[in-house]
């Protein structure tokens, strides 16, 4: 899959600072929601985008050999059953999707199992991955095919005109995977990276981190893309393939939780100019997720203490989204109301 992100033009985002400078208010006195606006512009190239934004929610499903080694509270039959969850309408990203606007696609790239219904998009790469502890996640082949599953799906998606992208994730035992590409791709000691999860206890946690520790001690990485077979999900990889579909079609995607994270990380670390294309939802409350949010210098949008995954806090985000862009387009010039400018208006 050979990915070429559009060259931005820096006018685009002088044009929408110039508009927002002259709307009436303060300047600057938005404060972030500004940049919010300057920022999509620069994406899109749209000063007036037509509001609400057309969003989708993609929630990429995927189990996990690694479970095996006792790192989840849950087990692996709840992947299956959320599925079915999503489908019918009962998740929390449902929920918030549906006060956002947002329509929600489920995708299955890794589950073990099969689901029968003609609602759920069938790309399936693997039926669940193997045991990274004691072989490779996947073959290159198959880390391949989840890229190209995510790349894809955003590619159909910016076709029909959907303005804004939100990867969510399914997947009993992700947060495992997720640190562990992480630790590799940044140089992170998996004591502060890995986390509770879906809530282990202090036994589990320790085995948890011990498991990641031997998995990185195991392999050599050629690659970020050899990192993701080796101890990566395919639901991990389709969201770094859509972070690159998006880009690629200037279509902004918003970063959710731990494992949108890790994908996002994979994503950058093969187009390192990803990073003017995307925003960051939230900050997810899983332990790690605040020092690779610092480390890849993110700014989150929102910050509720959240840790569902599914894309909930960045479609929570998108909300601030329209906000942002609502502000740019609909507050009056101080010329259109006329109002009388102040001094730092004159200058």
């Amino acid at each position: 899959m050979e990915v070429r992100l559009p060259k931005l033009d820096r006018a685009d985002y002088e044009r929408a600072s110039k508009r927002l400078d002259n709307l009436t208010k303060p300047r600057g006195s938005l404060g972030y929601l500004e940049e919010i606006a300057r920022r999509y512009v620069y994406i899109t190239g749209e000063l007036f985008p037509e509001l609400p934004l057309s969003k989708a929610v993609y929630v990429f499903a995927g189990d996990h050999g690694v479970v095996e080694e006792g790192v989840s509270a849950y087990p692996q039959e709840v992947t299956l059953q959320m599925i079915l969850n999503f489908l019918a309408g009962g998740a929390g990203i449902n929920a918030i999707a549906r006060q956002a606007g947002a329509d929600v696609y489920v995708v299955d790239v890794g589950a073990a199992g099969d689901v029968d219904d003609p609602r759920l998009i069938k790309r399936k790469v693997v039926h669940g991955t193997k045991n990274f502890l004691k072989e490779p996640a996947m073959s290159r082949e198959q880390a391949q095919k989840a890229l190209q599953v995510g790349y894809e799906l955003a590619k159909e998606a910016a076709e029909k005109g959907v303005k804004l992208l939100i990867p969510g994730d399914m997947g009993i035992g992700n947060t495992t995977p997720s640190a562990a590409v992480m630790c590799a791709l940044l140089g992170e000691d998996p004591d502060d990276i890995v986390g509770r999860g879906t809530g282990i206890d202090d036994l589990a946690l320790a085995r948890k981190r011990q498991v990641v520790k031997e998995a990185l001690s195991k392999y050599s990485f050629a690659d970020p893309i050899d990192v993701l077979a080796k101890v990566g999900g395919a639901e991990i990889g389709a969201i770094a393939g859509f972070f690159l579909g998006g880009a690629e079609s200037r279509v902004p995607v918003i970063i959710d939780g731990f494992i949108s994270l890790a994908g996002y990380t994979i994503a950058q670390a093969l187009c390192p100019e990803l990073k003017e294309f995307v925003f960051l939802g939230h900050c997810s409350k899983e332990k790690g997720a605040a020092r690779v949010v610092e480390k890849l210098n993110l700014r989150p949008i929102v910050d509720l203490d959240l840790r569902l995954g599914e894309g909930t806090g960045a479609c929570l985000a998108s909300m601030i989204v329209d906000a942002a862009l609502r502000v740019l387009t609909e507050m009056a010039t101080f010329e259109d109301a006329g109002v009388s400018k102040g001094k730092e208006h004159l200058s």
